[in-house]
């Protein structure tokens, strides 16, 4: 009998892996089930960038292995992105590292940095690969709490009270997902000050910047933050381009070389077409943005409107492409009451508590239907 490898035993399948099965199955059996769970978004990229990914079908090489590090079109035209929207600048031959999207950067600077053994503060809730991937590569998760009472922010009295002796990564995500809060440059400096202080590679995974939030920011324009930050950005949600797989991350030119050590040994390189598409889409200008989420805040005013019938609450001012709604008092267990909508009003949202023990009692609507769908379930609640 050829056993699987201990570090299966850390980890179990994603929950939206197995879940998103099961609501197949029902629909399968004909039942109307509509799907605000997941956060892959329905619109579709810009013209532009679908003509440019079939313009370059018959470009000399496209077909072929692509550099590790991408074309240099694109790490210029992400740290022109970088020098537009958030005023740094960044050298992109040696500061600028594309990815197949931000989830492999996830594991690329987890193996990167991490010995057997190190601590890595995640946040709670949180996003649920920061804690898997800790586990398969023998490191040790230590939470630490975000609370509605602190604006879902990190409480650094509390973090300075635990042994921080083995901690060697700090995984941040402002604006955060899935509570939508915000962030601040005042919170940034906080975590750079914090991360300094602790000899610890702090990595802010920044993929809603530009979701129905008109302050998009930064880590890195933190002075000093290159020391010790990291940042990954995408380009599923801002561009519609989940499927794609693009992504980056960016920062000093040491921490990225050690990532390019791990990337160069696990893929081949992006393929050509997706990299020429992405190069038009990040020299979108603002009004890309704009039209984005004129259709995004149609739907979450609807999505309010779901939450209110569900006497649930929730905060109007939160960012990003969902809505974090709190349960109304008396109702216990959110993977319950999920369940429960799910068979008994076929709709499927998904619990808080798969982002950590902070999210019980909370649910989170994905913002990525179209209005109609919105209403249908507005509907069935009538």
């Amino acid at each position: 009998m050829i056993t699987t490898a201990n570090r299966l035993n850390t980890v179990e399948e994603y929950y939206f892996s197995s879940k998103l099965r099961e609501v197949r199955e029902l629909m399968a059996q004909g039942k109307p089930i509509i799907n605000m769970g997941i956060g892959s978004p329905d619109l579709k990229p810009s013209k532009l960038v679908v003509q440019a990914i079939q313009n370059a079908m018959n470009d000399a090489g496209a077909h072929q292995y692509q550099s590790y590090q991408g074309l240099p079109e694109l790490r210029k035209t992400m740290a022109n992105f970088y020098e537009t929207h958030f005023e740094i600048s960044l050298d992109f031959n040696s500061e600028v590292l594309p990815l197949m999207g931000s989830k492999e950067g996830i594991m690329h600077i987890s193996l990167a940095f991490l010995n057997e053994g190190d601590g890595v503060l995640i946040p709670n809730p949180g996003y649920p690969t920061y804690t898997s991937v800790t586990n398969l590569v023998g490191a040790n998760p230590i939470f630490y709490d975000l609370k509605a009472e602190n604006n879902w922010e990190p409480n650094f009295e509390a973090l300075e009270k635990q042994d921080l002796s083995k901690v060697k990564l700090m995984w941040v995500n402002y604006p955060n997902m899935p509570t939508g809060a915000s962030g601040s440059i005042d919170l940034f400096e906080k975590l750079v000050a914090f991360a300094k202080k602790h000899q610890i590679l702090l990595v802010n995974d920044n993929p809603y910047s530009f979701v129905l939030n008109d302050n998009p920011i930064s880590i890195l324009q933190v002075d000093g933050a290159k020391e010790v930050a990291l940042e990954l950005n995408s380009l599923s949600k801002t561009y519609n381009m989940s499927g794609w797989r693009v992504g980056m991350v960016l920062g000093n030119s040491k921490y990225i070389d050690a990532i390019l050590k791990v990337k160069s040994n696990m893929d081949s390189g992006m393929f050509y077409g997706i990299q020429k598409g992405a190069i038009e889409a990040l020299k979108l200008d603002k009004s890309w943005f704009l039209e984005q989420n004129a259709i995004y805040k149609k739907r979450r005013d609807l999505v309010f409107q779901l939450a209110e019938k569900l006497k649930c609450s929730y905060d109007k001012n939160s960012v990003g492409l969902f809505v974090w709604a709190k349960l109304p008092s008396g109702i216990t267990g959110a993977e319950g009451y999920v369940n429960q909508l799910l068979y008994e009003k076929d709709l499927f949202i998904t619990p808080g508590t798969i982002f950590g023990s902070n999210g019980e009692g909370y649910i989170r609507f994905s913002l990525c239907i179209d209005e109609e769908k919105i209403k249908e379930v507005l509907k069935r609640f009538q």
